[in-house]
C-alpha cells in the first residue's frame, strides 16, 4: 500500500507498532474523513488487501477514521498519535526512515510532502465507498421484551462500565483474536440490550460467531427476501 499510495505523490510513512505495522497519511489542513475513507477503502480493494470486519475478514488491515461523518456530542475512536506512548507496552514506536531518536523523527515527519484537498479530490474522482463497506442501514426493530426469549450478548459477556448510556466490555471476537485487553471495545445499549457495536470493527456476524452462537444463514436469507418484497 505504501509503494501504491506514492504513484499518487502521497507519502505515507510506516511506523512500528505492538502487532504490526501502522501507515500514517499527513494532510496540509483537514480533510473531510468521507473523502479519505473512499480513497483508502477503494485503494485496499484494488490492490486486495483484506480489510478488517468488510466482508467478513477477521483479520486484515484497519482504517481510521472509522466514520463518515459525528454529531456534535458523539466522539470518534482514540488512537495513539505519532510518536506517543502506548498504554498497554510503555513504549514509543519508531517511524522507518530515520533514526530512532525523537529530534530526528520529528524532521522526518517534517519534510514529508502533505497531501491537499484539492489532490484528494482528484484522487477520488468518480468513486464510491466499495459496497461491501457500505453502513449497513438501520433496522427498526420492535419494542424491547426482556421477556422475550432471544439472543442476548450480556449472557456472553461481563460490562466493565457503563458510561453515556452504553455497557462497555470485551469484545468476544477481538479476544479470540487476542486483542481487546482494555475490554472496552464493545459498546452495548443499556436501554435495548439488542444494540451492540465493536467499535474495533468487528462485525455482529463476527461476535455472534466468537460466542458460539452464529447467526443463521437461512435467517439472514429470509431477512433478504422479506427487504426486497418491500416488507421490514
Amino acid at each position: 500500500m505504501q509503494w501504491e499510495l506514492r504513484q499518487d505523490g502521497v507519502e505515507a510513512a510506516l511506523e512500528k507498532s505492538r502487532r504490526g505495522a501502522h501507515l500514517w497519511i499527513f494532510a496540509e489542513r483537514t480533510l473531510v474523513a468521507r473523502d479519505c475513507r473512499i480513497y483508502i477503502y477503494n485503494l485496499a480493494l484494488r490492490l486486495k488487501v483484506p480489510v478488517k470486519g468488510g466482508a467478513g475478514f477477521a483479520e486484515g488491515i484497519e482504517v481510521f477514521p472509522r466514520q463518515d461523518q459525528l454529531k456534535p456530542e458523539e466522539f470518534g475512536n482514540a488512537i495513539r498519535g505519532p510518536l506517543g506512548i502506548h498504554r498497554a507496552t510503555g513504549k514509543r514506536y519508531w517511524f522507518y526512515g530515520a533514526d530512532y531518536q525523537v529530534e530526528a523523527q520529528l524532521d522526518y515527519l517534517e519534510r514529508l510532502r502533505k497531501i491537499t484537498e484539492a489532490e484528494m479530490t482528484r484522487f477520488i474522482a468518480g468513486m464510491e465507498m466499495p459496497e461491501e463497506f457500505r453502513p449497513k442501514p438501520r433496522i427498526e426493530l420492535p419494542p424491547y421484551d426482556p421477556t422475550r426469549r432471544e439472543f442476548r450478548i450480556l449472557d456472553h459477556v461481563r460490562p466493565g462500565r457503563t458510561r453515556s448510556g452504553n455497557y462497555w466490555a470485551q469484545c468476544p471476537s477481538c479476544a479470540q483474536q487476542g486483542r481487546d485487553r482494555s475490554a472496552d471495545n464493545l459498546a452495548i445499549s443499556v436501554a435495548d440490550p439488542r444494540k451492540y457495536k465493536c467499535w474495533a470493527g468487528c462485525s455482529k456476524e463476527m461476535i455472534r460467531a466468537a460466542v458460539g452462537h452464529p447467526i443463521r444463514v437461512r435467517r439472514q436469507i429470509e431477512h433478504a427476501l422479506s427487504t426486497n418484497n418491500g416488507h421490514s
